[in-house]
């Protein structure tokens, strides 16, 4: 094997192994990853050859292309989108986005009426702006105290978290995990592959430190990460705006943390010197 397949291979295995993982926890078994991953070749391997000129896709073009005979080609390609929701077409999360954004300008209005008069801002329209007039007020409200993401009493509501993060619901952390790992890993291999103009994709490391250490750098990734959420999300609804509803691009920009007792790690050639880089 060449070079270039031997590092794509190991790159390959890197990616998939929390995906293996994951998979092992959730009781998926190895022949469902195995037609998961050949409808996903064959799925790709057709957009492949569309970009590059290609009419229609033939048997014979897939199959060199993928590897896989024509047997397996001719196999119908699942859809499997459709079993999770968009994460970005949540109008949960738009809601619960647009009223954190609220409270960092005014923390008064962390403890909302759920429906109130004119003059008075409430949940209502909150949820109105949220689900663009699609959803009535209380499916959204409700939403959100099954995810203990609010509290209600006595007519009001009031934010109790600080980030969407839907541990409540299995689907909906999935749908998330997908999404927002998919747009990560594209946002790398499109840099990988020498897409232009070069995506921000970046990442600062280090080895040699205690699990203390790690929990501090935690904690101060996410203490920064607030201050910039609302920013990004002042500049998205600006360019939404601007767009006035004639696009249909999007945007997604995410920030993670990992630490973990790393027994693989190089410790003796390690001089605790942070390190970054990125594809």
């Amino acid at each position: 094997m060449e070079k270039t397949l031997v590092w794509t291979v190991a790159a390959c295995a890197r990616v998939m192994r929390p995906v293996v993982r994951l998979a092992l926890a959730m009781g998926v078994k190895y022949p469902q990853l195995e037609e998961l991953l050949r409808d996903l070749m064959l799925d790709e391997a057709r957009r492949t050859l569309l970009a590059r000129g290609a009419r229609k896709p033939n048997i014979s073009q897939l199959s060199v292309t993928t590897g896989l005979n024509r047997k397996a080609v001719t196999a119908k390609v699942r859809d499997l989108d459709g079993a999770l929701p968009r994460s970005d077409a949540s109008a949960t999360a738009r809601a619960f986005t647009s009223w954190l954004q609220m409270i960092s300008h005014d923390p008064a209005l962390r403890r909302l009426p759920i429906v109130a008069g004119s003059g008075t801002f409430s949940f209502e329209e909150l949820a109105r702006l949220a689900g663009r007039g699609n959803l009535h007020h209380r499916s959204i409200l409700d939403d959100l105290l099954r995810l203990n993401m609010a509290r209600e009493h006595e007519g009001h509501v009031e934010l109790v978290a600080d980030g969407f993060v839907p541990t409540e619901d299995l689907q909906t952390m999935l749908a998330f995990l997908g999404d927002n790992v998919r747009d990560h890993l594209l946002a790398a291999v499109h840099n990988t592959l020498g897409g232009a103009p070069r995506m921000l994709e970046r990442s600062v490391f280090a080895t040699g430190v205690t699990r203390q250490g790690g929990e501090h750098i935690e904690a101060f990734t996410r203490a920064r990460w607030q201050g910039l959420h609302h920013e990004l999300t002042q500049e998205m609804s600006r360019a939404v705006l601007q767009a006035q509803g004639g696009s249909t691009g999007r945007v997604r920009v995410g920030i993670y943390t990992y630490y973990e007792d790393d027994p693989g790690a190089p410790v003796a050639a390690s001089d605790g010197t942070p390190g970054s880089g990125s594809p």
